[in-house]
């Protein structure tokens, strides 16, 4: 089977069988085009909680199924491929927040969307790489501990200089590799180019950067600018996506190996084997995960 073959049987069977299927901006472009919506992790569980199927599949990482478990508990949700983790949302656990609270007890736990279950469980409010200085400017507390991304609370710390950051030293991998090396050759070879970038970026990076914000912000930023020319400093899809959307404008790589390959492992056979109940995983979480995480997302809620 070719390419269109397998997007056209999974059409299929996900219509037949009522099926909701997600996709993470992350996703190759043979997998966007067959999800009903596509997005960043917390706008596709909204969209899934919205969604009329009792039946979802995430085409992205296991945090991001767990997210959307969390708001549709009701809802029977599957990771299309088992194997796609997030490094960064595995770098911290429950037992060491929960240890690093009680050395610090006076500060208000902030977790990026961007962290297991478990681990949300523990802490305070969630936030996005969108919302983050808006729901963290929000809080009472002027103390924060920011996990697990160094460099997203780095950038959240500078633009509140008005409160006290604690970071401990976690990140994404796929973001660590561009560096401000990479920013000069990029605008070295292409001198007229804006370079948008995302906060999970090393701040060397972000403050030599015209635009900083989350893949949707980035997304939007290159359609409605009237500039020709953008440097992308974000995982290489974002890059494909723009060159689809926007064939008269030009986008060039920050650095060529700022590529997530756990969410390149999904597949469209892992798609279609999991509309067929024969691949994929279901989610299941504990009745104490489902509550506890609740928590902090429904305070991310209530002051995003």
């Amino acid at each position: 089977m070719g390419i269109k073959e397998f997007q056209e049987e999974i059409l299929r069977l996900k219509k037949e069988k009522d099926v909701c299927i997600l996709a993470h901006t992350y996703q190759a472009r043979e997998i966007t085009e067959i999800a009903d919506f596509t997005g960043d992790s917390y706008a596709l569980s909204v969209e899934a909680s919205k969604a009329p199927q009792k039946t979802v599949i995430m085409c992205g990482v296991r945090f991001m199924a767990e997210t959307v478990k969390i708001l549709s508990p009701e809802k029977t949700v599957y990771l299309a491929n088992p194997l796609a983790g997030c490094p960064m949302a595995d770098q911290m656990d429950r037992d060491m927040i929960s240890a690093v609270r009680e050395d610090f007890p006076e500060y208000t736990v902030v977790c990026y969307i961007n962290t297991s279950s478990e681990l949300k469980t523990v802490c305070d409010v969630c936030v996005t790489s969108s919302s983050a200085v808006k729901i963290v400017s929000k809080l009472p507390n002027k103390n924060i501990l920011f996990i697990p991304d160094k460099n997203l609370g780095a950038f959240v710390a500078k633009q509140l200089p008005e409160k006290n950051f604690k970071l401990l030293h976690g990140g994404c991998p796929t973001h660590f590799r561009a560096g401000i090396r990479d920013v000069r050759q990029a605008k070295a070879a292409h001198p007229n180019a804006l370079l948008l970038s995302h906060p999970e970026c090393l701040p060397e990076v972000t403050e030599n950067s015209d635009f900083v914000g989350s893949t949707t912000a980035i997304i939007d930023y290159a359609k409605k600018s009237e500039a020709k020319e953008f440097i992308i400093g974000t995982e290489l899809s974002i890059l494909e996506q723009l060159q689809y959307e926007c064939p008269e404008k030009s986008f060039y790589p920050l650095a060529i190996d700022l590529v997530c390959h756990n969410m390149k492992i999904t597949t469209l056979p892992d798609v279609l084997n999991c509309l067929k109940g024969s691949g994929g995983e279901i989610i299941e979480l504990s009745e104490e995960i489902l509550t506890e995480a609740r928590k902090c997302i429904d305070r991310m809620i209530e002051l995003g």
